[in-house]
């Protein structure tokens, strides 16, 4: 797992102050001693205290059951049994409760990993791929937290259940998501605050490491739809309706654009070399006007027009050609790694590409109010503008293939297409955003046949829609 990758981004999308932990239980001691950079504990430790040596101080460290101050913290994670003085209500009761009876319920509500299985546990920071984590840790504040929540649940969305034993909030985070295989986010126990330095707005999330791509890519879909951190306050006392994502703003423009006639919106979409163009030729075709959005793009921006003037105000004339145009591959060299001057520039020409859109759509329904209308949007994914349409189209090849033939296509090198490929969501995400796929990696005739089927659907739905 390219760990550095989906680290470096997550920190830049949730601005995290402290590194994610990368947190995995031995079941061999020896195997501390093959770690890269490994500190051990010249002192008896906490648990809360080797976490916090790894998020804030940036070092990689190993404890055995005897490096742990009291028999708490292994017990927890499974390096000891359970003391007897804790099992009968004697240690809670000493503090936290009133009474053993209460005590032992307490003891007997904190998860913890069986003991007998493992003799060691390493952390480190997981931006230097040390090891294969069993769990991720990740520290925030609550709004940093409910982003990375929303962002788990951008897809197969499930309510997330999360606990607090209350002391020992250890067991809730580390064990629980051991136990679970599921995330698991609780509050900082007051011993994690004392002990290892949570500061007083954090709260702490434990993730399975196979759920880290899910949260990126979650978080990259809440970004382009306009949720990000910091999230800035609209105010209480004003106006919010400038403040919403642009999608809620729209809704009624969208609603009376879709319900022009009896027409029917259909975006065509792809990634780099899937064939895209192909498909759309043959709906062409088969009598379904196109709307091209990469030559709206371009005539919005030619010289003097509003967006023109408003990127050559932001960006300068350094974007511009020697007769006035915008070299558009200067300023996508500006701000292909720049994620504010990209949507800066999106703010520029968007509202402009589909006002023209939107008459183009009212002139082709006033020659036929029948017509099924395609709009041909390579980025419609990245650009978060799906619902715009009543459909969606995905013209797809496997990831493999797609590479190979945007090798073929622009004579370029691997390494170069895979880059190209890196700044596009993959093509297999793209799938779940798709009410029709049409698999192109065969021939002209399998397409066409596919691309067929997908018309006479449409025609079909059209049908409906106009009884309705």
């Amino acid at each position: 797992m390219n760990w550095e990758r989906i680290v470096r981004r997550m920190e830049q999308l949730l601005r995290l102050k402290t590194f994610p932990v990368a947190f995995k239980m031995l079941e061999n001691k020896d195997e501390l001693q093959s770690i890269p950079f490994m500190r051990r504990p010249r002192k008896k430790m906490t648990l809360c205290q080797l976490v916090n040596l790894v998020r804030a101080f940036d070092w990689t460290v190993g404890a055995e059951a005897g490096d742990f101050l009291f028999p708490t913290c292994p017990s927890i994670i499974g390096l000891s049994d359970v003391p007897e003085f804790h099992k009968d209500g004697t240690f809670r009761s000493i503090v936290w409760v009133k009474k053993k009876e209460d005590a032992v319920k307490y003891e007997a509500a904190i998860p913890r990993l069986p003991p007998g299985k493992y003799q060691a546990v390493a952390l480190a920071p997981l931006v230097y791929n040390p090891f294969d984590p069993d769990i991720v840790l990740i520290y925030g504040n609550p709004g940093q937290m409910i982003l990375l929540i929303n962002a788990l649940q951008v897809e197969d969305y499930e309510v997330m259940n999360f606990h607090c034993v209350g002391e020992s909030s250890c067991s809730d985070a580390i064990a629980r998501c051991y136990l679970t295989e599921k995330p698991s986010l609780t509050i900082p126990c007051y011993g994690e605050r004392r002990y290892g330095h949570a500061q007083d707005d954090e709260l702490v999330m434990a993730i399975p490491p196979g759920k880290m791509e899910k949260a990126l890519s979650g978080l990259e879909t809440l970004y382009r739809r306009g949720v990000r951190y910091p999230i800035s306050f609209a105010g209480a006392e004003l106006d919010l309706s400038q403040t919403f994502p642009p999608s809620y703003s729209e809704v009624i423009t969208l609603e009376k654009i879709k319900g022009i006639g009896n027409i029917l919106l259909l975006a065509v979409t792809g990634g780099i070399a899937t064939g895209k163009s192909t498909v759309s030729k043959m709906l062409e075709e088969m009598g379904a006007p196109v709307v091209d959005f990469d030559l709206l793009a371009r005539e919005v921006v030619e010289p003097e027009k509003p967006a023109w003037k408003e990127i050559v105000e932001f960006f300068g004339k350094q974007v511009l050609q020697g007769d006035g145009r915008i070299d558009r591959k200067k300023l996508s060299a500006i701000v292909f790694s720049d994620m504010e001057k990209r949507k800066k520039l999106e703010g520029f020409t968007h509202p402009r590409i589909f006002e023209e859109f939107h008459r183009r759509v009212r002139e082709i329904a006033a020659e036929d109010p029948d017509a099924i209308i395609q709009a041909d949007i390579p980025l419609l994914v990245e650009l978060n503008i799906q619902y715009r349409f009543h459909k969606v189209l995905l013209a797809y090849i496997p990831e493999a293939n797609q590479l190979e033939r945007l090798m073929k296509r622009d004579g370029i090198s691997r390494e170069a297409a895979m880059s190209i490929l890196k700044a596009q969501v993959p093509i297999e995400e793209k799938k779940g955003y798709a009410d029709y796929v049409i698999h192109n990696e065969g021939s002209l005739e399998e397409t066409r046949k596919q691309v067929e089927a997908v018309w006479k659907e449409l025609k079909k739905i059209q049908k409906e829609k106009c009884l309705k």
